[in-house]
């Protein structure tokens, strides 16, 4: 695996041997590892982290761009007692309405991120505990059936128009891509989708609403679990700011 991720991480660096987050981050995704791997191995290679999505450094730190008070809303919850936020909620936060819109906030309301997980600034590691939540629904069998993926393939599909081009997107085997819609499907019994031009790969596919409801309901569950996780978490392990 090492050597895919060097192999990732070159493909991705420019000559002058540096490579920015959100291309790290899309390395880790690909892969399924930790930022936190990537960001020790770009190290090691001697690959240099240049710009920073949450407007830390690099190019997009004298960005002017305006902030919204929905996404100030959203972010709330994660800052701490000294205006700080974990570089990982703020780029959660950054799902939806982008990471323009969140830089914006950030300087605005001189917001300081803290514990990068590239390691890039270790003067703002902060806290070194972090709580994580995983959220998934399964059938009266214990089998997965719906989850981030899932709702991710569906989010996608609606957007590129078919399975083909989603897997693509995706990154995913087509087969792989399919299976996903015949479990949900199969265990919801219920239409979730429509494919046209007589079937096979290359048709076109348009999600019925019942499937913008499960996205829109996973999405809003995924949410409300984070947020009160984060919450409690605060209150029970961060009691004393260091």
């Amino acid at each position: 695996m090492r050597e895919i991720i060097i192999e990732n991480i070159k493909k991705f660096s420019t000559k002058e041997k540096k490579i920015d987050c959100g291309a790290a981050f899309k390395i880790a995704n690909k892969l399924d590892v930790d930022i936190e791997q990537i960001g020790k191995i770009a190290n090691e290679i001697g690959i240099k982290i240049a710009s920073c999505e949450l407007g830390q450094f690099g190019k997009y730190k004298k960005e002017i761009a305006s902030s919204s008070k929905n996404a100030l809303e959203k972010l709330k919850p994660f800052i701490d007692e000294k205006d700080r936020v974990f570089c990982e909620d703020a780029r959660n936060a950054a799902q939806g309405i982008g990471f323009k819109t969140i830089r914006a906030i950030l300087k605005k309301n001189k917001i300081d991120v803290k514990y990068c997980k590239l390691g890039c600034f270790k003067e703002k590691k902060g806290k070194t505990m972090v709580v994580k939540t995983k959220t998934w629904i399964e059938n009266s069998k214990g089998e997965l059936l719906f989850g981030k993926g899932k709702t991710e393939v569906l989010d996608v599909i609606s957007q590129a128009g078919s399975i083909k081009a989603a897997s693509e997107i995706l990154d995913m085997n087509y087969k792989k891509c399919w299976n996903h819609l015949k479990i949900l499907q199969n265990n919801l019994d219920d239409d979730l989708f429509e494919t046209r031009q007589g079937g096979g790969e290359q048709a076109g596919t348009t999600l019925k609403p019942r499937a913008y409801e499960l996205i829109d309901a996973y999405k809003q569950l995924e949410k409300d679990i984070e947020e009160f996780a984060n919450k409690r978490f605060k209150e029970l392990f961060l009691k004393k700011e260091i």
